[in-house]
């Protein structure tokens, strides 16, 4: 019974593992990103961490793919254990961090395919920790199904293909997009919410210090006058007591000098958009492309222009740098991200709808009609 239960076990965690991982491996810049939000100082504190998060990502990925093959295949039991043993602990203190003082509301365990809430993420994690626990302490029965040289060669072709893929996508733009900006999504309707659906709910909620410590007082508390004389009154904020319907599409907007284009651009026939979400940020090598593009495009009757949520002086320094003559207008660079992985990209659009996507290496094979 131990060694059914085991192999049950070793089956799941390890389909679970490579699944897991090869999502996230599809689209390193965007687990990468989440990474940077653990480390962010009102999170983790550990900033010093952000320069190196997209390596951290892709050799996560990576490790929980193998992992996830080295158990099935039964190599190295011993070292396989510990290292799943300590992956989860590590992501099942993150996902309950994350949880219990709400400081990042979707773990990323599953990239953009499935979105998970904290509480969802750590139940999920403590329930894979209660079967890798199962395996730890069960380790005699999980024995390799292949002799030493073809289990070594499988584990090693496993660890190139998986390297192959991050070189590929980094270098391109994710296999498979599960975002809600894909190719063939109209942007318009995706911000649509519909006729009936469930609206959030909030409460009014008052914040005074008390002895030094803001403390949050309810509306009904302050109007029934249960409010310490020696309070001082701080703020007053609307604090989100149930989610409601949320548009896959709820942040997009076009502005320049204070003034909102969204609708007159998704109205525009055709429409190039060249994405850096930060200048300072941006590849030159795909900077110094995008003058050549705007007039190729312009030639073609497109209406093309850059979106950054960079400020003014630094737009004007990278204009002059690289000698581009487009305009640029401001976006939230948490959306900006969350279209493109690369910076800069090109996004094309014919009346709000996504037809084409590309990596600034891959800017020539934009299809411009």
């Amino acid at each position: 019974m131990r060694n059914i239960i085991t192999q049950i076990s070793r089956f799941l965690v390890g389909i679970l593992f490579i699944i897991s991982g090869l999502i996230k491996l599809n689209d390193p810049v965007g687990f990468s990103y989440k990474l940077e939000e653990y480390f962010n100082a009102n999170v983790l504190n550990m900033e010093f961490l952000i320069q190196y998060a997209l390596v951290i990502a892709c050799f996560v990925v990576i490790f929980e793919v193998v992992l996830g093959v080295m158990l099935l295949l039964g190599f190295k039991p011993k070292f396989t254990m510990w290292s799943l043993l300590a992956m989860i602990v590590f992501f099942t203190f993150l996902t309950f961090y994350s949880a219990y003082f709400n400081k990042v509301t979707d773990c990323g365990c599953f990239g953009d395919a499935l979105k998970l809430t904290p509480w969802e993420s750590f139940t999920k994690d403590v329930i894979l920790l209660f079967f890798i626990l199962i395996l730890f302490f069960n380790q005699k029965f999980i024995k390799p199904i292949l002799s030493k040289v073809p289990l070594n060669y499988a584990v090693f072709t496993t660890y190139s293909l998986c390297l192959f893929m991050a070189y590929y996508v980094l270098q391109h733009l994710p296999i498979i997009d599960f975002r809600a900006y894909k190719v063939g999504t109209n942007i318009q309707k995706g911000m649509e919410i519909p006729e009936g659906a469930q609206k959030s709910e909030y409460e009014m909620v008052f914040i005074y210090k008390i002895n030094g410590v803001d403390t949050e007082i309810s509306y009904d508390d302050v109007m029934a006058n249960k409010v310490p004389e020696n309070a001082e009154f701080v703020d007053r904020k609307d604090k989100l007591i149930k989610q409601g319907y949320v548009p896959p599409i709820h942040d997009f907007s076009i502005e320049k000098d204070g003034s909102d284009f969204t609708e007159e651009i998704l109205n525009e026939p055709k429409v190039a958009l060249l994405i850096s979400y930060d200048l300072t940020k941006s590849k030159e090598k795909g900077m110094e492309k995008l003058e050549d593009f705007y007039k190729k495009a312009s030639e073609k009757g497109y209406m093309v222009l850059g979106m950054t949520s960079s400020g003014s002086e630094v737009i004007e320094e990278y204009k002059k740098k690289f000698g581009l003559t487009f305009d640029y207008y401001f976006c939230d660079a948490t959306t900006l991200k969350t279209i493109e992985r690369a910076n800069p990209s090109i996004v094309i659009l014919e009346q709000g709808t996504i037809t084409d996507k590309k990596h600034f290496n891959d800017i020539d094979k934009v299809v411009l009609k």
